[in-house]
């Protein structure tokens, strides 16, 4: 979700309203990943570098945040859209860590899309906190990739959702960056890369079809060689 602040300079507008027409662009995106059958949609809404902004614009994030969970709870649930967010919560204010409390359970039920929502995350931090889990059960614990796998992203899926989160197909990168700026870096091993210059408030239906079918012509081998 890269480009919001930079959208609205451009326009000559506040980044916050960059953030706001953000929004927007997860309400399309989400439907149209509904539409396309997406069964799992992970939106990086704020690292844990973030911190380093402006104290005033990382308020307003939040707030629309807050916001965006409160007023689609009800519609997520009723279109089968189960609601989670993956990242840290004890530096995040009260307000939104109840919305997001309060997101999950209404929406726990939801099995056509899962949308996963990265909040004050880090790849790295979250890798890491796996490995201190794993020391302190190493007694009772046997380590696998997937179990691993499944410490990093924090998920807690019923077995109804295959494969599990700790997979990732396709990472979409916004805003003409080139990297994968510390997300899903465990979960990405064998994820295909597709990079657009669009800047994600103006990123739509379109555009994410363009990404799938991209997606869909790669030879993935997984260093298998290639079918004869």
């Amino acid at each position: 979700m890269d480009g919001n602040g930079r959208w609205a300079e451009r326009r000559g507008l506040s980044r916050t309203n960059g953030h706001r027409q953000g929004v927007e662009a997860v309400r399309r995106v989400v439907d149209a990943s509904l539409t396309e059958n997406v069964r799992i949609l992970t939106l990086f809404a704020f690292s844990a570098d973030n911190w380093q902004r402006p104290a005033d614009e990382v308020a307003g994030l939040f707030d629309l945040i807050s916001r965006y969970l409160a007023g689609e709870s009800r519609a997520c649930q009723r279109r089968g859209v189960r609601v989670s967010v993956i990242g840290r919560r004890d530096r995040l204010p009260r307000a939104l860590t109840s919305a997001i409390t309060r997101a999950e359970e209404a929406t726990a039920g939801g099995r056509r899309l899962w949308l996963r929502i990265a909040i004050d995350y880090s790849a790295r931090e979250a890798i890491l906190h796996a490995v201190r889990q794993l020391a302190w059960d190493g007694l009772r614990t046997t380590a696998s990739l997937d179990s691993f796998g499944r410490l990093i992203s924090n998920t807690r899926e019923p077995a109804a959702w295959q494969p599990t989160a700790a997979e990732v197909d396709l990472v979409i990168r916004t805003g003409g960056e080139r990297r994968l700026s510390d997300f899903l870096l465990w979960e990405s091993a064998y994820a295909e890369l597709h990079f657009t210059n669009s800047m994600w408030p103006d990123f739509g239906p379109e555009d994410l079809r363009a990404a799938l079918h991209d997606f869909r012509g790669r030879d993935r081998r997984f260093g298998r060689l290639a079918a004869s």
